[in-house]
């Protein structure tokens, strides 16, 4: 069941309300016409363009993208001189996009809610892991780049 416990599903529960909200209790509410929906593809191609890069640079590191896992290295280059979370802001991108994209008005507290969520359940316990395994290195990188952007 540790399967469970992981960012895409996460996502996907939170995708799956939004929808449900839209679908079945939008009370007639939407952001208004054609720019929500563009804006909500952008955010949608952002944070897959994010994620993608994200991914590639752990491959080329060669150390592991799944969470609860040891990290073999630090990686602080590429997308990660941005931002130490890209897959993560991934993620909030595509929610908020398809929030826009979908005119789920009332799915917007799911973001904080969905950002509380990755902080607690991944994003500390991975920092401090890495805090503990690349100890200079670690401080000097999370002085040089923020959590999120």
């Amino acid at each position: 069941m540790k399967w469970l416990d992981m960012p895409p599903v996460w996502l996907a529960g939170a995708l799956g309300l939004a929808w449900w909200q839209k679908t079945y209790f939008s009370l007639g509410l939407d952001f208004g016409p054609g720019f929500a929906d563009f804006l909500g593809g952008i955010l949608i191609g952002g944070g897959v363009i994010l994620m993608a890069l994200a991914i590639h640079e752990m491959r080329r590191h060669r150390t592991t993208i799944i969470p609860h896992q040891s990290a073999d290295r630090l990686v602080s280059s590429g997308i990660f001189k941005r931002s130490r979370n890209p897959i993560y802001l991934g993620d909030v991108l595509i929610l908020s996009g398809f929030i826009l994209y979908w005119d789920a008005v009332l799915s917007l507290p799911l973001i904080p809610i969905f950002v509380w969520i990755l902080e607690k359940r991944f994003i500390e316990p991975e920092e401090n892991g890495l805090r503990r395994k690349f100890v200079a290195e670690f401080t000097r990188y999370s002085q040089q780049t923020r959590r999120w952007l």
